[in-house]
């Protein structure tokens, strides 16, 4: 069973700054952490693996320091990581993060499943998952809360819905999202640890996978972020004076001037 865990790597911070020249977020200084949402992932594909046997894979599409990041996932229980990295790539919306998944997942050829976090911690959207699948041509099941069973070419898992879940059947390769409840990811270990400093990991780039230029980075990208902001929150207080029947009066006469 050959498993493919995405991630990502996000600021480790709720406290965001944004630079008003470019509308992009701040990311120096900030400590950068891999999406929590994709630590349930990255469990459950070791999970699986102990379950079935195989091997579990961690990608991640990002700037060279992204490569802390996949170490973490080797010390975690991934058997390999590889970072897809090249300036070609920088701008991407979910849709050309996608592509250029698409075209990694591609050249690895050789896999079963493909766990993704619900979302990202920075973007918010859940999209990836669901494009990757699109684009690949290949099932997808979201909000996975539990496998119940694996095999050869079948897979059945429940999906968490409003009101419980559903049990949902599919074929092999698929892929899934996964929210929290379906586990409680693990901490590294010693030996883990070992091996994620001596590790190799390699570096593709868009020529390495075949991506076309045109699908990736801005230029493939068909939304842009404008502008970001902080709403700007303004408090304005008024002490009404007199006895309290005309304060009342005052107040009442305040409320009816903003209807």
């Amino acid at each position: 069973m050959n498993i493919v865990v995405c991630i990502k790597q996000v600021p480790g911070t709720t406290d965001i700054k944004i630079d008003p020249e470019t509308n992009t977020l701040v990311r120096e200084g900030v400590q950068s952490i891999i999406n929590p949402f994709d630590t349930y992932a990255l469990e459950e594909g070791a999970r699986l693996k102990e379950r079935c046997g195989g091997k579990v894979t961690a990608i991640s599409m990002g700037p060279p320091q992204a490569e802390e990041a996949l170490r973490e996932t080797i010390s975690i229980g991934a058997d390999e990581a590889i970072l897809i990295s090249d300036r070609a790539f920088a701008g991407s919306d979910t849709w050309a993060t996608s592509y250029v998944l698409s075209q990694a997942l591609a050249r690895i050829a050789d896999y079963n499943v493909i766990i993704c976090g619900r979302q990202t911690l920075d973007g918010d959207t859940g999209q990836v998952g669901p494009e990757l699948s699109e684009m690949l041509g290949i099932p997808f099941v979201a909000y996975v809360s539990k496998v119940e069973e694996i095999k050869e070419g079948y897979m059945k898992v429940q999906r968490m819905v409003e009101e419980g879940y559903e049990v949902i059947e599919m074929t092999l390769p698929a892929v899934i999202t996964v929210v929290k409840e379906i586990n409680v990811p693990r901490l590294p270990s010693l030996r883990g640890m070992a091996k994620s400093k001596t590790a190799q990991i390699p570096v593709w780039t868009a020529e390495d996978i075949g991506a076309d230029g045109d699908k990736a980075g801005l230029s493939g990208s068909p939304t842009r972020v404008v502008k970001i902001f902080f709403p700007q929150r303004t408090h304005k207080s008024e002490m009404l004076q007199g006895s309290p029947e005309e304060q009342v009066d005052q107040l009442v006469q305040r409320l009816e001037e903003m209807i």
